[in-house]
């Protein structure tokens, strides 16, 4: 650093002499020689025009400098930006005499990616006073990592001031990069941080910064030039405090954090090799970390504490404590060890069994009937060497909580209670249906309209929300145009399109006039918040209109062009022909209308004389509520009396059949989808075109390799446009859906399913198929709202068990969905009460997969996780007092061996052969 600052000092004698003959020849003054040179970005005339002026001059300046910035700033990445930027950056700084005005202009982010170099900034520093330099670099330490201050101008700072070194999250990440990063070249890592004269205080800081570890371990890895093997060897050395070192790992682990960023202070401990006198004075942290840190922390500090216990360094009652911890953990792996553990200590000193056995019948309630079958082994391998009654009555009222095979054995060799031979009723719990959600009013005024819009536009909001905003803006444009673009004003002055630059010949609202989709609520509230604003062109608005959406071309179009077809008349009408109210606004949260309600509004528009939007209205059509037979047939009646065109229509509706479509089953790679056939009083000539999608043939094995419709959000739009029809909507969406199973994607699952299970229409084929993959999905989000979905379908009457089970069957053979995740999925639908229904759904997944199991072994797709499927089904069985056989499941029954799939199979003939136990 001090060689580049010497060399940028000589290039900057050289200009000044020449920058002063100009001055003197010209007679220009200083501050526009200083702009002029900024300007054109020659940063070796802008140092020496600087060293020759004095603090006043230096001030007088920065008004200029300042200007310059501003016109630069409006167009931040153009070549003439780019080049002043770094001279500006430079001569800013030199020009303000305020520590805190020049830690801002250093870090200020329209200066950010185009700065000057520090060897030049500390050369025009470097003649300050030291407090006040070290009050800069103070101000810039504190900045936030991500203002990309450069650590080379800090440390120079530092090192011209005298300082103490800062040990802020931006210095110490800064300090991370240059000693580690691939820029150095000067020996190895240790060698550098060897030569650093702040290498106590920079490690120290390393346990006390967030985001370190992550930091290091992508910095250079495990190899023997790393920074775990760098401090170790350092630290034996002696260049590092061996004690201070190990209480600061040790401090870092158990103040917790991600596993990756604990993992490299993890491995800087195990480096260290402590002795055995190190671990065991630090006991009580070993049983915080087992009993509370990460897997992998915890897993180290198990084993710690396992050597402590043999080397006879570990308490009994201490040991015993931490096994009630660590036994109450989820992870099955610490707990088999835990379970190890205490085998072995009790094999070598039987005189702590009367203190460990009772720690080891914690696991008896263990959800894992694997564990508890280790720990009841356990207890019954020692309990000889138990004579206390009390401790004996202990664990066998401890086996209370055994699964009945064990507690049965239980009876036998602990002399625990048998169960009570009555059988108990089991009580299905599900949970409530929740009430139909009825949309409030549209907001009574213009002021509570923006404050809507805002909302949606932040938030992005549900389907009730954009309802009632949408009709917001549609009533307050037709009452008080004037009054709802005063109330906007605030909302739209920082969209995207208020912002536009109009360029030259080309109209404002050349996007929408170039993309006429609507990914999202937000965009299709910006179409109409444009038009309002004169920003969209009506000769736009009036082709998309009459020629319609463009075809997308992918699965979703029949879906996207009804939504945004609507849209898009909207925002027609708001320019044309402004409507009162829209007809198509949902009675409730799903997006159903009631027959009634709609009839009241048709006779609005009838009274009034209002020309009624063709696809708005159509949309009125789809969402009318048909289900309630006796409401539908009084609606029809008045609707008819109305004398119109629309009444008629809806009479007719209301009182016609609903036709269901022909379903195809089709498969595609692993997957399972449905094509629908045409439907034909949605396909009927009388709706709109872009309505008319809805009935026509639709397959969803079509793939496209570029859809725009990448939004989650827009899907319960979807959903919202045929209410009582899932079906329809669910066989478009059911390739979506299975890629959270099949393709490891997130989201999907969670976006769609709890939609279709709040649905009001009937549950078929699709939404089955939609819920089967969810239940499989990769991600825990999407699988706990499969689940939610599964529990709200059971409680509404509308799942089919059989169905959907014979579907979960068929993925699993297919290697769509991975037995471990559905076991999972369901394990968790058990917990909530709903046994009855989680088993309803495994007895048909089982025996397609117990079948697959004879037949192929153990490489079939089905093989692996079968077990964990096992051990629910058994737990089910057992609580709601299932019987009967349950085919191939003797086959795998009887196979000899312990593995968890012959023990759960053994297990579940078992609970199927016998009266249900006590819950």
């Amino acid at each position: 650093m001090t060689a580049t600052v010497a060399a940028a000092g000589a290039a900057a004698a050289a200009a000044a002499t020449a920058a002063t003959a100009t001055a003197t020849a010209t007679g220009t003054d200083t501050a526009g020689l200083l702009v002029e040179a900024v300007r054109a970005g020659r940063t070796a005339e802008v140092v020496s025009l600087l060293d020759g002026m004095t603090d006043t001059e230096r001030r007088a300046c920065f008004p200029e400098l300042k200007a310059l910035r501003q016109e630069l700033r409006t167009e931040r990445w153009s070549a003439e930006s780019r080049r002043a930027h770094p001279a500006l950056h430079a001569a800013g700084a030199a020009c303000q005499t305020g520590a805190a005005a020049v830690a801002n202009w250093l870090a200020a982010v329209d200066l950010r990616w185009s700065q000057a170099s520090p060897a030049v900034l500390l050369h025009v520093l470097g003649d300050r006073d030291a407090r006040w330099l070290a009050d800069v670099v103070a101000r810039l330490a504190q900045r936030p990592a991500t203002s990309n201050v450069s650590y080379e101008l800090m440390a120079g700072l530092v090192r011209l001031s005298g300082c103490p070194v800062p040990t802020t999250e931006a210095y110490v990440q800064g300090w991370l990069l240059h000693i580690g990063g691939g820029r150095q070249r000067g020996g190895t890592l240790r060698d550098r941080l060897r030569r650093d004269p702040h290498l106590a205080e920079m490690v120290a800081a390393l346990f006390r910064t967030e985001g370190v570890g992550a930091r290091l371990g992508w910095l250079s890895g495990d190899g023997p030039d790393g920074w775990t093997s760098a401090l170790a060897e350092l630290t034996a050395e002696g260049a590092l405090d061996r004690r201070t070192l190990v209480d600061a790992c040790v401090a870092r682990l158990l103040r917790g954090g991600a596993p990756t960023e604990l993992r490299v202070f993890l491995r800087l401990l195990q480096a260290l090799s402590l002795t055995l006198d190190e671990e065991r004075r630090r006991t009580a942290d070993w049983t915080a970390l087992a009993s509370d840190a990460v897997p992998a922390v915890a897993s180290h500090a198990q084993s710690v504490l396992g050597v402590l216990a043999l080397a006879g360094e570990l308490p009994p009652r201490l040991l015993a404590e931490v096994t009630e911890a660590v036994l109450f953990r989820t992870e099955k792996k610490l707990v088999r060890a835990q379970l190890v553990l205490l085998g072995k200590v009790l094999a070598r000193d039987g005189a702590t069994a009367t203190v460990l056995l009772p720690a080891a019948a914690q696991a008896f309630g263990h959800e894992d009937s694997d564990v508890q079958d280790r720990a009841l082994k356990l207890v019954e391998r020692h309990l000889g060497k138990v004579t206390a009654p009390e401790v004996r009555k202990e664990l066998a009222q401890a086996a209370e909580q055994l699964v009945p095979a064990l507690r049965s054995r239980a009876v036998r060799t602990l002399g625990a209670a048998p169960a009570d031979a009555r059988p108990v009723a089991h009580e299905e719990v599900l949970p409530a249906v929740p009430e139909r959600v009825r949309l409030a009013p549209a907001p009574a005024t213009a002021v509570e309209v923006a404050e809507e819009v805002s909302a949606l536009l932040a938030s992005g909001g549900d389907v009730s929300g954009f309802e009632r905003a949408l009709d917001g803006l549609v009533r307050h444009a037709h009452r008080d145009r004037e009054a709802l673009l005063e109330a906007l004003e605030p909302v739209v002055a920082r969209r995207w399109w208020a912002e536009r630059e109009q360029r030259p010949g080309h109209p404002s609202d050349d996007f929408f006039a170039r993309r006429h989709e609507l990914f999202d609520a937000a965009r299709a509230l910006d179409l109409l918040l444009a038009t309002l604003y004169g920003k969209v062109r009506t000769d736009t608005l009036h082709r998309v209109v009459r020629d319609g959406v463009p075809n997308s071309g992918c699965v979703h179009n029949s879906l996207a062009r009804p939504f945004e077809a609507r849209v898009w008349e909207v925002a027609h009408r708001l320019r044309t022909d402004p409507l009162p109210f829209l007809l198509a606004t949902p009675t409730w949260g799903t997006g159903l209308l009631e027959p009634g309600e709609l009839v009241d509004r048709l006779d609005a528009y009838r009274r009034t004389g209002v020309r009624v939007a063709a696809i708005d209205f159509g949309q009125a059509l789809l969402r009318v509520c048909r289900g309630d037979r006796t409401a539908a047939v009084a609606a029809a009646e008045r609707a008819a009396a109305l004398g119109t065109g629309e009444g008629e229509r809806l009479a007719r509706l209301l009182t016609g059949e609903r036709t269901a479509p022909v379903t195809t089953r089709r498969t595609a790679d692993a997957r399972i989808l449905v094509e629908l056939g045409e439907v034909p009083e949605l396909g009927a000539e009388e709706f709109p075109a872009a309505l008319r999608l809805l009935g026509r043939p639709a397959s969803p094995s079509v793939d496209r390799w570029y859809c725009s419709h990448w939004s989650d959000a827009i899907r319960q739009h979807w959903l919202a446009l045929l209410p009582e029809r899932p079906e329809l909507v669910a066989a478009r969406l059911l390739r979506d859906v299975s890629q959270v199973a099949v393709d490891d994607q997130r989201g999907a699952a969670a976006a769609v399913l709890p939609h279709l299970a709040d649905a009001d229409g009937e549950a078929g084929e699709s939404v089955h198929l939609c819920l089967a993959y969810g239940l499989g999905a990769r991600h825990a989000e999407d699988r706990l709202a499969a689940v939610d979905a599964l529990l709200m379908l059971a409680a509404r009457g509308r799942l089919e068990p059989d169905r959907l089970g014979a579907d979960l069957g068929q993925l699993v053979r297919r290697g769509a969905v991975k037995p471990a995740r559905l076991a999972d999925a369901m394990r968790t639908a058990a917990a909530t009460g709903a046994r009855a229904t989680v088993w309803a759904v495994l007895r048909q997944v089982l025996p397609v997969l117990l079948a697959d199991l004879a037949t192929g072994g153990a490489t079939t797709p089905s093989a692996r996780g079968l077990g964990e499927l096992l051990t629910v089904a058994a737990e089910c069985a057992e609580r709601t007092g299932a019987q009967g056989k349950l085919p191939h499941l003797s086959g795998v029954a009887d196979r000899r061996g312990t593995s968890r799939l012959v023990t759960q199979a053994r297990r579940l003939r078992e609970a199927l052969a016998t009266a249900p136990a006590a819950a």
